[in-house]
């Protein structure tokens, strides 16, 4: 998690192999608790279950364009929709700035292969580090 100031306030731990965001979401943060009832939460449209999972009045997720079908075989999201989901983009872009600098350590873009245990949280914890030093000067 980023703040919008792109400073990085959270790392979940690492999983191994190919996961999706959002099933990691649901084991570091168990939907049986309120997790997101305070916080306001800007998730991708990957995270479309997220609304119905988890308590949370302020879960901002982009609104999908409607699929195409025979009755309406050109289907648009409407002006309000679509501002919508770009003031929520704006925000999320910082995030991903966030993360994207904290891959300006090569050693997260390559492929990992240390085999000490838990050294891949470290790795990272020190590259978020790094970045969030990089930001106060």
């Amino acid at each position: 998690m980023a703040r919008p100031d792109k400073l990085l306030i959270f790392l979940g731990r690492t999983f191994r192999g190919h996961k999706h965001d959002y099933r990691m979401l649901k084991q570091e943060f168990p939907p049986e608790l309120d997790w997101f009832t305070a916080l306001p939460v800007r998730v991708a449209l990957g995270s479309l279950g997220m609304k119905s999972a988890y308590r949370g009045e302020q879960i901002a997720i982009p609104t999908r364009k409607p699929r195409k079908s025979q009755k309406h075989p050109n289907p648009q999201l409407s002006e309000e929709q679509k501002a919508a989901n770009t003031a929520l983009s704006r925000i999320r872009i910082l995030i991903e700035h966030a993360i994207g600098g904290m891959k300006r350590s090569n050693i997260l873009v390559h492929t990992f292969r240390n085999r000490i245990e838990h050294c891949e949280d470290d790795v990272i914890g020190i590259c978020a580090g790094l970045w969030n030093l990089a930001l106060s000067y």
